[in-house]
């Protein structure tokens, strides 16, 4: 019998890794943490977006003017294409070191299904909104379609996410005609549900919690299935990953200029109606800020450019940045954070929902969204502290190894 060819190496080696991608992923970790707030404000009154409260200190309507401006539905892109990032550059590793296309391909499919476990378990105990599982799955579909077939050719991917980008925009179309000819009460629902009722932050019985969690993940993780047709943000990680543009990036100047220049204002201009009409600076109908509603299709939109936006920004830091910065403590604690992305994620739901939740210690109700802000940092910092003497002792991020483990098995010498 013809042996298997074996997968031809393990986990990317420190020599291999580039500032910018590490970087990105450190204070995106941040920003997801900071996104992440709203979920544990369960005593807050919430308004017809569901999301922010509605209520609380000046402090705190600065806080909500900025995340919905800068934050919400902003990291989502940034997140979704590091994710297709990371997924071509594994392939062209292993390729590149020997390993059959169709071995390297197998080998990223698992790592999806794995995924979708750690995403079950991430659910179970800590946070419903998580976005493992459905990272899982739709890479699942998009590595069937595109990785083996398509990874050589980069135009083809540029096309593809042409497509998903024209199908997402036709999909929200009436509400985007209805934001920018501002008739607002053309689409939307009258309210959307609080996201904290949704997620069950509220519950002070902890198996009501995780049931409620486990139903709202099942939904999330499912709708994976079909997202891949509107997702083309992984797919333009998959051509930047080619191209080898956060590796290089003093090779791509141009290119991360210009998409950083237009995409974060853009972002930004987006999610501006939908923060004035959350403080209340512009009246707006109810039905203009909820759930279909025309202000979070313009935002949503416009989440993609600002994105982007905030990729190339990175890039072009670790551009910028001076040799002897780039050895600063600090700029390496963050870079560890990077490296250790999917440790870092997990613990933040390790912290946030036993301490915030009501059936933890409760203290989300406690707090306001600026309160809560500060908390979000803190616990980031947590994490960057841990990351940094992981990495001063040699060591990866304990979700990071068991995900290896589980992918490339054990090492043989």
């Amino acid at each position: 019998m013809t042996e298997q060819p074996a997968v031809a190496r393990g986990a990317t080696r420190t020599a291999e890794r580039a500032l910018a991608p590490d970087l990105a992923r450190g204070f995106m970790l941040l920003l997801i943490a900071m996104s992440n707030t709203g979920f544990h404000l369960w005593a807050a009154r919430h308004g017809p977006s569901g999301w922010h409260p509605v209520d609380g200190s000046a402090a705190d309507r600065v806080v909500q003017f900025l995340m919905i401006t800068m934050l919400d539905l902003r990291i989502y892109p940034l997140f979704a294409f590091l994710f297709g990032y990371g997924m071509m550059r594994v392939l062209q590793r292993q390729v590149a070191a020997g390993t059959p296309p169709r071995r390297a391909v197998a080998l990223l499919r698992r790592r999806s299904l794995l995924l979708v476990a750690f995403g079950f378990v991430h659910a179970a105990l800590f946070l419903a909104s998580e976005i493992l599982a459905f990272y899982g799955l739709v890479s699942l579909f998009l590595g069937w379609l595109f990785l083996r077939r398509l990874w050589r050719r980069s135009g083809t991917l540029l096309v593809w996410a042409a497509v998903s980008l024209a199908l997402s925009l036709l999909l929200e179309g009436e509400a985007l005609w209805a934001a920018l000819t501002w008739n607002l009460d053309a689409v939307g629902e009258p309210a959307t549900e609080a996201t904290v009722e949704v997620v069950g932050t509220g519950l002070s019985d902890p198996l009501a919690a995780a049931a409620r969690r486990l139903e709202t993940w099942a939904w999330v993780a499912g709708f994976g299935s079909v997202a891949w047709l509107v997702t083309p943000e992984i797919l333009l990680g998959f051509w930047a990953a080619r191209r080898q543009v956060l590796e290089r990036p003093a090779g791509h100047r141009r290119l991360l200029g210009w998409t950083a220049a237009v995409g974060i204002p853009l972002g930004w201009l987006g999610g501006l109606p939908a923060a004035l009409a959350h403080v209340g600076a512009v009246d707006v109908p109810a039905r203009a800020v909820s759930e279909g509603g025309a202000l979070p299709a313009l935002a949503d939109a416009t989440g993609l450019a600002a994105g982007l936006g905030y990729v190339a920004l990175f890039g072009l830091l670790a551009v910028w940045l001076p040799e002897r910065l780039r050895s600063a403590r600090p700029l390496v604690a963050v870079t560890a954070v990077g490296k250790r992305s999917l440790s870092s994620y997990l613990a933040h739901s390790a912290i946030f929902a036993p301490l915030l939740s009501a059936w933890g210690l409760g203290l989300g109700a406690a707090l306001g969204s600026a309160s809560m802000a500060l908390f979000a940092v803190g616990v980031w910092l947590v994490t960057v502290v841990i990351a940094d003497r992981l990495e001063r002792a040699g060591r990866t991020g304990p979700a990071e190894a068991l995900l290896r483990r589980l992918m490339y098995g054990r090492a043989r010498p």
